[in-house]
C-alpha cells in the first residue's frame, strides 16, 4: 500500500473524570485535614487504618469510624538515603508501617529521623501534620511520623 493511502487520524487518549472518595475514604480525608484519623471497624471488631469501603476479609461493607493515633509504633521501616523529587521529605527518611494506636492494620507513610541508627521496629512515632492553613484533605495534609521524644 503506498503511502498515500494510509489514513492518518489525531488522537488522545484520556480519561477525564473524577473519582468521587465516597463516605468511608471521604472522612478518612475529612480528618486529615482536621489534624486527625479515623480507621473502620471491620467484621471481626478490627480497625482498619487507613480505612477501607468494604471488610478486606467479608467483602461486606466496614462498620463505623472510630478516631485512633496520632501516636504508634512502627512495625516494619526501610531508610531513604538519596530522597526523589517525589518523595514526601527532601531529606533522608524511613519508609514506614506505622500502627496508630487504638489500629490493627499499619499505613505505609514516612518517618523523619535523623539517621538510621534512630529507628526500630517497635519505635514510638506521633504524626506531625502541615500547619492548619495548608491542609487541603489528602494524603499530603500529614508531612511525616516522628519519633516520640522529638528525635527528628
Amino acid at each position: 500500500m503506498a503511502e498515500s493511502e494510509v489514513l492518518h487520524a489525531e488522537h488522545r487518549l484520556e480519561y477525564p473524570y473524577a473519582r468521587s472518595t465516597g463516605p468511608i475514604i471521604g472522612a478518612f480525608l475529612t480528618a486529615l485535614r482536621e489534624g486527625r484519623f479515623v480507621g473502620a471497624t471491620g467484621s471481626e471488631g478490627k480497625v482498619i487504618v487507613p480505612p477501607t469501603e468494604y471488610d478486606p476479609l467479608t467483602g461486606d461493607d466496614v462498620g463505623e469510624l472510630v478516631e485512633v493515633g496520632p501516636g504508634g509504633v512502627i512495625d516494619s521501616w526501610a531508610w531513604v538515603s538519596h530522597p526523589l523529587r517525589k518523595h514526601p521529605l527532601q531529606v533522608p527518611f524511613a519508609w514506614a508501617l506505622v500502627r496508630l494506636d487504638g489500629a490493627d492494620t499499619a499505613m505505609l507513610h514516612a518517618v523523619a529521623a535523623p539517621g538510621p541508627e534512630a529507628l526500630a521496629t517497635g519505635a514510638r512515632v506521633t504524626a506531625k501534620f502541615r500547619p492548619e492553613a495548608e491542609r487541603v484533605g489528602s494524603m499530603a495534609d500529614l508531612e511525616s511520623f516522628v519519633l516520640e521524644g522529638g528525635a527528628a
